[in-house]
C-alpha cells in the first residue's frame, strides 16, 4: 500500500456548555497533537482540524437554567475552550464552530445532497409532547424512573445513576423538565438514515477490513453493534436551536445534532480553505488522503458507524482510515464529572501552572488511557515531574550546559568524542522504534523510549565525572565528554520535539541551533567545534508540597460547594373535593416499639401510641432507619385508612413520610413535642 500524500487529522467537536478537563485533553487532543506534531516533523502534509459542537440539547437546557440565549451560552464556552487550546499550545490548522454559517450552508447541502438522491427514508412516529408548553420533547426533556435502576430522575436517553441507555417509552412515570408534567404521545415527521440497508450493502464487508487495523476496543464495540443489527436512525428533531432543515414548510425541524456535528470538521475544513487561499477537497475527496479521527471511546459508534455511512451515502468522500479511541481518564481514584464539578479543567491549569504546560503533556501521555481506563492523581503528577523531568532529563541538560561554559567559555571544545554504545543505542531506538509507535498510535511506548535518552545521556555524564577529570587535567577526554554530552541534548532537541515542544524549542534556543528541523536531524550533530551556545536555563523547576496540597482542597472545596441536587417534583395528581380531603384523619402518633418484619428487608413492624389507642403499623421504611433509634419520636399518622395485612401482620394505618433530594425519607413531624393524638388539619 502506498503511503498517503497528505492526512487529514481531527479531534472531537468538545461540546460548548462547559471547559475543557484533563480528560479530554488525555482523551483526544494530546494524542492528537503529537500524532500531528511528528507528521510535520517527517515532511508530511497535514491538515488539523477540531471546533466547539454548539448544537444539541444540553446547551438549550443550559441556556434555559440559566436564564440566557443558546447563542449567548455557546459564545462563551466556545471562547473559553479555544482559548485554553491555543495557551496548551494544541496545534490546529483550523478550529470552527458548528454555530457558524459556513456549517450551517455545509450541513444543509448535505442534507439536500441525501435527500435528492433519495437515501433519506420518511418516517411518521409517535413523540412525546409538552400541551402546556406546546413543544415536542427532546430525549433529555423528559425525566422518570430508570427500569434498570429505580433512580427517579432518570433522563430520556441515559440513566446517569446506573448509566443504562434508554428510551423515552422505556422510563416508567415519565414528565417533562419543562413543565413537570406528564407528556403525551403526538404524531410528527422526521427523515431516517437507513443504516440498516447499510449494513447489508456494505458496512459489514467494510468492518471485516478493520478488524486486524483498528483498536480492539474500536472494532469490539462497532462489532456489537453490527451484530444487535443496525436500524434506520432519525437525522431530524422537533427543536428551534440547530441546523433548520432546508426545505419548504418543515418549520421548527432541525437537523440531529449526531448527524450535523461530524460534517462540522469539513465546514471547518471549507472555513480554513476560505482563510488561507488553499483547497480544501483533496484532504477530504482524494483517495490518496487518510482520514483519521482522534476521539473518547463514547464516540467510537459514530465516528465508525454513522458518520462513514453519511460520507459513503454522500459518494464524494473518503471513509477513515484509522479512528484510535482512548478510554477514560479518572481522577484521583473517582469518574471525572463535570456535574460535580470533579475535574482539573485545563484554563485553570494553565492559571495556577504558568509556563509548564509541557509537564502535563509529559504526565498525561505517561498514564494516557490507551486501552485502558487510567487515573490522574495530584502526587503522581508531582512525582513524575520532579523525578523524571527535573532530576532526568533538567538535570543532565542543565550540568551539560553550566559545565560548558565553566570550562569552555559557552562553546562546543572539539568535534570528536568517544560515544557511549548505551547513549547510541537509545538514539538508534527513538529513531527507528518511535516513528513506528507514534503512528500506531503508541505514544506512551513512544514516550518511553523517547525519554530513555535523557536517562543515558545523564547516566553517561554521570558516569564520565569530567568535574573530576577536569582536576587531573586530563582536559582532552573532558573536551569529549562535553562535546558528546552537548550531542545529546541536540538529539533531544529534536526527539522530545512531538512530546514536549516547549522544551524542544527551549533546548534547541539555548544551543544556539536553528527552529526549523526534521525528524532525521537525530543522528546528524550540528554542533561543531567552535559552535556558541546559549545561556543554561532551569527547563524543569520542581513541584513543591504546598502546590499539590492546594490542588487537592481545591478538588474537596469544589466538591463540597456543590449545589444540592433538588429532586424534580412528581406533577400535581388530579384535584380531589375538599369533602374527600376531610375525611382522612391524620394524626400525631408516638412510637413506642419496632421492630424488623422477618424476611422483609424494607419493613419495619411499629407499635405507636395515637392518643384513642396503641396500634400497629407496618411501614417500609427499614433501609432508612433502625428500629432502636425511632422510638420515642413523633409522626404524622392517617389513622382511618382501612386496615390490610402485610406479611401476615394487620397493619392498621399509614406513617407520612417526606423524600429530601437524594432519596432519603424523614418523618413529616410537629415543630415542638406535642400530646399523641393532635389532629392535622
Amino acid at each position: 500500500m502506498k503511503a498517503p500524500q497528505r492526512y487529514t487529522v481531527t479531534a472531537a467537536l468538545p461540546y460548548a456548555n462547559g471547559p475543557v478537563h484533563i480528560g479530554h485533553l488525555a482523551g483526544c487532543y494530546l494524542p492528537a497533537d503529537t500524532y500531528v506534531r511528528f507528521l510535520r516533523l517527517i515532511g508530511k502534509d497535514v491538515l488539523f482540524i477540531c471546533g466547539s459542537d454548539e448544537h444539541g440539547v444540553p446547551i438549550t437546557l443550559k441556556a434555559r437554567d440559566l436564564g440566557i440565549s443558546p447563542q449567548d451560552v455557546v459564545d462563551t464556552y466556545h471562547k473559553l475552550m479555544g482559548d485554553a487550546f491555543v495557551d496548551m499550545g494544541i496545534s490546529f490548522d483550523v478550529y470552527s464552530r458548528t454555530s457558524s454559517a459556513i456549517h450551517h450552508e455545509t450541513a444543509q447541502e448535505f442534507f439536500l445532497n441525501l435527500y435528492n438522491t433519495g437515501e433519506f427514508t420518511e418516517q411518521v412516529t409517535e413523540q412525546f409532547f409538552d400541551e402546556q408548553e406546546q413543544t415536542f420533547l427532546a430525549d433529555r426533556y423528559i425525566i422518570g424512573t430508570c427500569p434498570n435502576c429505580g433512580n427517579d430522575n432518570a433522563y430520556g436517553d441515559q440513566c446517569e445513576k446506573c448509566g443504562k441507555s434508554l428510551s423515552p417509552s422505556d422510563l416508567i412515570n415519565p414528565r417533562s423538565k419543562l413543565s413537570g408534567n406528564a407528556p403525551v404521545k403526538k404524531s410528527t415527521k422526521h427523515w431516517f438514515l437507513p443504516l440498516d440497508k447499510y449494513q447489508d450493502e456494505w458496512i459489514n464487508d467494510w468492518m471485516l477490513t478493520q478488524k486486524d487495523k483498528w483498536r480492539s476496543n474500536v472494532y469490539g464495540q462497532c462489532k456489537s453493534w453490527l451484530d444487535q443489527g443496525l436500524q434506520p436512525r432519525a437525522i431530524t428533531r422537533d427543536l428551534d436551536w440547530g441546523v433548520k432543515v432546508p426545505l419548504q414548510g418543515e418549520e421548527g425541524k432541525v437537523l440531529y445534532v449526531w448527524f450535523d456535528a461530524p460534517i462540522g470538521y469539513i465546514s471547518a475544513s471549507r472555513e480554513w480553505s476560505e482563510k488561507t487561499g488553499k483547497d480544501w477537497k483533496p484532504y477530504w475527496q482524494d483517495e490518496h488522503s487518510q482520514l483519521v479521527h482522534f476521539i473518547g471511546k463514547d464516540n467510537i459508534v459514530f465516528h465508525c458507524i454513522i458518520f462513514p455511512a453519511i460520507l459513503k451515502a454522500h459518494g464524494d468522500y473518503i471513509l477513515p482510515d484509522q479512528v484510535p479511541a482512548n478510554e477514560f481518564l479518572n481522577l484521583e481514584g473517582e469518574k471525572i464529572s463535570t456535574s460535580r464539578n470533579w475535574a482539573v479543567w485545563l484554563h485553570e491549569y494553565l492559571e495556577d501552572f504558568p509556563n509548564r504546560r509541557d509537564e502535563l503533556r509529559y504526565v498525561l501521555t505517561s498514564i494516557a488511557p490507551e486501552t485502558k481506563d487510567s487515573d490522574f492523581s495530584w502526587k503522581d503528577y508531582q512525582t513524575r515531574v520532579n523525578s523524571e523531568l527535573a532530576d532526568i532529563l533538567g538535570n543532565f541538560v542543565n550540568r551539560v550546559m553550566v559545565l560548558t561554559h565553566k570550562y569552555f567559555e559557552g562553546k562546543v571544545p572539539t568535534s570528536e568524542f568517544n560515544p557511549s554504545a548505551e547513549v547510541e543505542d537509545a538514539a538508534t531506538r527513538i529513531f527507528e522504534r518511535v516513528p513506528d509507535m507514534i503512528l500506531g498510535y503508541e505514544f506512551r511506548a513512544g514516550l518511553i523510549e523517547t525519554i530513555g535518552l535523557a536517562r543515558a545521556g545523564n547516566k553517561y555524564l554521570a558516569d564520565a565525572q569530567p568535574w573530576k577529570l577536569n582536576l587531573e587535567a586530563d582536559r582532552e577526554e573532558v573536551e569529549k565528554i562535553i562535546a558528546y554530552s552537548l550531542d545529546i541534548v541536540s538529539r533531544l532537541s529534536v526527539a522530545l520535539s512531538p512530546y514536549l515542544p516547549d522544551t524542544s524549542a527551549r533546548l534547541r534556543k539555548m544551543l544556539n541551533l536553528p527552529a526549523a528541523f526534521v525528524w532525521n536531524d537525530l543522528l546528524v550533530s550540528h554542533l561543531p567545534q567552535g559552535h556558541a551556545i546559549g545561556l543554561p536555563e532551569i527547563l524543569f523547576k520542581k513541584i513543591e508540597d504546598d502546590q499539590i496540597d492546594a490542588q487537592l482542597l481545591k478538588l474537596e472545596a469544589s466538591k463540597a460547594a456543590q449545589p444540592v441536587q433538588v429532586k424534580a417534583h412528581a406533577p400535581v395528581k388530579s384535584s380531589i373535593s375538599y369533602d374527600d380531603f376531610m375525611k382522612m384523619d391524620i394524626r400525631v402518633g408516638t412510637i413506642l416499639e419496632a421492630v424488623k418484619v422477618p424476611k422483609a428487608d424494607k419493613l419495619l413492624q411499629l407499635l405507636v401510641d395515637t392518643g384513642v389507642d396503641k396500634r400497629t403499623v407496618v411501614s417500609g421504611i427499614a433501609e432508612h432507619f433502625k428500629p432502636e433509634d425511632i422510638i420515642g419520636q413523633q409522626v404524622s399518622l392517617l389513622l382511618n385508612l382501612e386496615p390490610r395485612k402485610i406479611k401476615g401482620i394487620e397493619s392498621q394505618g399509614m406513617i407520612l413520610m417526606a423524600e429530601d433530594a437524594d432519596g432519603k425519607l424523614k418523618f413529616v413531624q410537629p415543630g415542638e413535642v406535642v400530646n399523641p393524638g393532635a389532629e392535622i388539619r
